[in-house]
């Protein structure tokens, strides 16, 4: 299952660097993760200071 960024996000801009495939965008109000994109390898919520990415 992807990972998709919950209402936690505090659009740090953590996580996007560290996505080896480019699939974390900023968005309106948080940061959100292409679904299709997702390899699921969990980078991104190594490094959210407050969990916000969640394997779903």
């Amino acid at each position: 299952m992807a990972y998709l960024i919950n209402d936690e996000c505090i659009s740090c801009g953590a996580c996007e660097p560290e996505c080896p495939v480019s699939c974390i965008a900023a968005g309106d109000d948080k940061y959100v993760i292409d679904a299709d994109a997702c390899i699921e390898c969990g980078a991104c919520a190594d490094v959210c200071p407050v969990d916000a990415p969640q394997q779903q």
